[in-house]
C-alpha cells in the first residue's frame, strides 16, 4: 500500500490551497484531527515549507477535487507504479545575508496588512512566532533601527505569495464580520420579541 512522504508538510500545503475538512487531511497523512487543527491555528509545524502532494505525484488532481466536493470522502494516493518521477522544487532557503532583514519585513507587514496572522507572516518569510511578538512589542535587539520594508522587495517571498495571503486574511475577516453582524441581528430580533412579549403581559 502506497505511503504518503512527508506528512506533515503535505498537511501544512492541503490546508492552505484546499477545502478538505481536517478529518480528512488527518487520515490521509496519518495524523490526528486536533494536530492537523493546531497547524491551521498555526500551533503547529510553524517553520515547515508546505509540499504540493500532486505537484511530487502522490496524489491526482482530479482526486482532491472529488474529495472537496464530498466531505466523507477519503483521499487515495496514487499506486507506487504510477507515480510520476517527481519534479524537482526549491525548498525556500533564506540567505545569511538577508536573514537580518526578516524583522524590517515583519514591521511592514504588520503596519501595512495588520489582518494577516502571525502564522501567515511565518509562512511568508520563513521567520518565527517569537520574532514577530517581539518586533511588535518592540523588545526586539535591533527595536530602535527597524524600519518597514517590502519583503518582495527584499527577496523574502513573491508578490503573489503575499497577494495570496492577504486575500486569505480579507477572506477571513469579511467571514468573521459577516458572522457578527448575523449575530447582533440575532440578538436585536430576540430583545424586540422579548420586549413585544412584555409588553403583550
Amino acid at each position: 500500500m502506497a505511503q504518503l512522504l512527508m506528512p506533515q508538510a503535505t498537511a501544512v500545503w492541503l490546508i492552505d490551497n484546499t477545502t478538505l475538512t481536517f478529518k480528512q487531511i488527518a487520515d490521509l497523512c496519518g495524523m490526528h484531527e486536533l494536530e492537523v487543527q493546531g497547524i491551521a491555528d498555526g500551533e503547529v509545524a510553524t517553520n515547515i515549507v508546505g509540499q504540493d502532494p500532486v505537484l511530487s505525484g502522490q496524489i491526482d488532481a482530479e482526486e482532491i477535487k472529488r474529495c472537496e466536493t464530498d466531505p466523507g470522502a477519503s483521499v487515495a494516493l496514487r499506486e507506487r507504479g504510477n507515480l510520476p518521477k517527481p519534479k524537482q522544487s526549491k525548498a525556500r532557503y533564506t540567505p545569511v545575508s538577508k536573514r537580518q532583514d526578516k524583522p524590517d519585513a515583519i514591521v511592514y507587514l504588520i503596519e501595512r496588512f495588520p489582518r494577516l496572522a502571525d502564522a501567515q507572516i511565518v509562512r511568508l518569510i520563513g521567520t518565527t512566532k517569537q520574532t514577530i511578538a517581539q518586533v511588535r512589542e518592540g523588545t526586539h535587539r535591533n527595536a530602535a533601527k527597524l524600519e518597514a520594508k517590502d519583503p518582495v522587495l527584499l527577496g523574502l517571498c513573491s508578490a503573489r505569495d503575499l497577494t495570496a495571503e492577504i486575500e486569505k486574511a480579507d477572506a477571513k475577516a469579511a467571514a468573521l464580520e459577516r458572522n457578527l453582524a448575523r449575530a447582533r441581528a440575532d440578538l436585536a430580533a430576540r430583545e424586540s420579541a422579548e420586549r413585544e412579549g412584555a409588553g403583550g403581559i
